[in-house]
């Protein structure tokens, strides 16, 4: 009893000390470019460039500006605030990867990045290319998903090249999260490999599954359009290499939000990880619904944990809408519960879980 009150202790000092920080803190912004080979495929232009952004605490005091989407005088999205380019606080800082969901952008997940960067973390996002909201929608970038786990890979790289923030990265600390699709990624990122044959079977199964439906961000992608697409000589290449392993050496750490595309995992593959995982989805999702995907990852993956949102569909996991976005973008903002409150929740959740996972 008496090791149980010490250790309970521990984390509470531990626990208080991050948020006491965080109230000094403001949360920091850079961008960044690298390049992945595999970008040229999925993007519709063909370029290999990967856009990458990195949130990171800021001295107190430093000018943070408003974050949102959408024409500069008539905003869709509310996604925050930050402070553009300016000082880092602090050195060899645990190192989140944040990947967003299909049609999103780094941008789309701010409200996240934002709030982890003031709790202490630096956090390294990235534009999936040709599955992002900033450029076309491609249908490569659709059927490729699992090469987004490289997309991550090569965003660290890139960080850790860069002579500005190399010393403000540690790598032995280092934790994996995402939304939607971002939730498949992070997996790949754990070391689960994906199976795009059980994946089309599941579909094939149940039609219906909101995973297997087109996205409101990308209506023509149905299911048939992605199979004569993986089947074609540009992809086929690629999709040959479908089921290796997109491990990221050194996570540590998986936080899923509302996941989607679990059914690509073989039982076997998430029952063998080993990393803490911990999972928040809303259980009014139809998009990624909750019983093939959070819930069937929680049910597998040994001691992963769950909390469940009441009336929380899926995309109240995106940034805030404004009033122009509401009335523009009705299917993505509307909400039966206030999106603000599902966001502290879900952000108290990855703070708490990873201060615990990567102390």
């Amino acid at each position: 009893m008496r090791m149980m009150d010490a250790v309970l202790g521990m984390f509470l000092m531990a626990s208080a000390g991050v948020a006491s920080a965080s109230e000094l803190w403001m949360a920091g912004e850079r961008h960044g470019i690298t390049t992945v080979a595999s970008a040229a495929v999925r993007d519709a232009q063909q370029h290999d460039a990967l856009r990458y952004t990195v949130w990171y605490p800021a001295p107190a005091g430093s000018r943070e500006t408003a974050l949102t989407i959408g024409p500069p005088d008539a905003p869709l999205f509310d996604v925050g605030r930050s402070a553009m380019d300016v000082p880092i606080a602090g050195e060899r800082l645990p190192t989140l990867l944040l990947s967003h969901g299909n049609g999103g952008s780094a941008r789309m997940m701010g409200w996240l990045g934002t709030a982890l960067a003031r709790a202490g973390y630096l956090v390294i996002a990235v534009d999936h290319p040709g599955n992002n909201g900033v450029d076309e929608m491609t249908l490569p970038g659709s059927v490729l998903s699992w090469l987004r786990a490289d997309d991550l890979r090569a965003a660290l790289a890139a960080v850790q090249a860069d002579p500005q923030l190399v010393a403000h990265v540690n790598p032995e600390r280092l934790g994996v999260a995402g939304f939607s699709a971002g939730g498949y990624t992070a997996l790949l990122a754990a070391g689960a490999r994906p199976d795009l044959q059980r994946l089309l079977a599941f579909c094939r199964a149940h039609p219906g599954d909101g995973v297997c439906r087109p996205q409101q961000e990308t209506a023509t992608h149905t299911m048939e359009a992605r199979v004569a697409a993986a089947s074609s000589s540009v992809l086929s290449p690629w999709i040959s290499h479908a089921n290796e392993s997109r491990a990221i050496p050194g996570v540590r750490a998986v936080f899923l939000l509302a996941p989607a595309i679990v059914q690509a995992f073989a039982p076997e593959q998430l029952s063998s990880l080993r990393q803490p995982v911990s999972i928040v989805l809303g259980e009014a999702d139809t998009v990624a619904p909750p019983q093939s995907n959070g819930e069937a990852a929680q049910a597998l993956i040994p001691g992963a944990a769950l909390l469940r949102l009441p009336d929380v569909g899926h995309y109240d996991f995106l940034a805030a809408c404004t009033a122009v976005g509401v009335q523009r973008l009705p299917e993505l903002c509307s909400s039966s519960v206030p999106r603000a409150g599902s966001h502290a929740q879900a952000v108290a959740a990855a703070v708490q879980f990873f201060a615990e996972a990567l102390r």
